[in-house]
Order: structure tokens, then sequence, then C-alpha cells
């Protein structure tokens, strides 16, 4: 719901086409890398946000921003190719690495909620080990995504 807010928020003509141009830009930088150091380039990312995203009392917060900003450049780069911009943000749910990427977002999400709640019990100790399995499993999961969004970027 928060990346369909982002979608959904109104910009100005010159606000979409700076946003369009800025991920034009990031595509061609991760276009011109070959498949491993784009596939370690997409894991990069995707796994310091999923990383702050389990930060007690912090991670809802930098969660939202980043779905909601997603959401703000799937709005800008619809704008620019005059197509809905839900069209293409559920389309992209026909890619399994979004699905990755989003569950691995909401386990970092979770736990960040989790650990808040068991740090006001005072019981943070004994969940240390269960957020290393998580952030473990997060991990895995953003990189076998950004192995399937590498090559299937690769492919274009």
């Amino acid at each position: 719901m928060i990346a369909v807010a982002g979608v959904l928020t109104p910009l100005s003509p010159e606000e979409s086409q700076t946003r369009s141009e800025d991920l034009k830009q990031l595509q061609d930088e991760i276009r011109g890398l070959d498949v491993w150091d784009m596939k370690v380039y997409i894991f990069a990312n995707n796994f310091r946000i999923c990383l702050m995203m389990f930060i007690p009392l912090a991670g809802p917060f930098i969660g939202t921003y980043v779905l909601y900003n997603t959401g703000v450049f799937i709005g800008a780069e619809s704008t620019t190719m005059n197509v809905p911009g839900l069209l293409i943000l559920f389309s992209l749910f026909l890619f399994p690495f979004t699905w990755m990427e989003f569950i691995a977002y909401a386990i970092g999400l979770s736990g960040s909620v989790w650990l808040t709640w068991c740090i006001v019990r005072r019981k943070w100790k004994s969940e240390i080990k269960m957020t290393a399995i998580l952030i473990i499993i997060c991990a895995v999961m953003l990189f076998v995504a950004a192995l399937i969004e590498a090559l299937l970027i690769a492919s274009y």
C-alpha cells in the first residue's frame, strides 16, 4: 500500500522527468556491468536496505520511506512512458525477484517491530540468535533475487 501511495503521488512534469532521468542513469550504469558485478551491485543495494529495516524502532520508518520512494520513481517513470503507474507496479510482481525482495523487506520490518517489542520487555538478548537467522534467510533470498534480476537485465 505504501508503494501504491508513492505511485499515486502527483508529480509535476519536470519532477517526473528528473526522476525518470535519474532512474535511466542508474539503469545505464547497471547495464554497463557484467552479470557478476550487476548481481553484486543489486544484492548489496537490496541487502543494505533490508538490514536498515531490521533496526529496532527506526526500521518501519526507513521501510516506509524506501517503499514510498520506490513508488514515486515508478510513478514518475510511468508518466514519462504514458502508462498507468499501477500497471507498472503490479506488472513487476510477474517477476520472482520482486516477490523475493518484498518478502525479505517484510521480514526485516517484522524483525524490527519484534526487536523493538523485545527491547521494551527487556528480553532482547534471547532474540538476537533468531534475528541473525532471519538476516541470513533474507541475505540468501536477496542473493537469489539479485541473480535472477541480473540475468534478466543482461538478457535485454
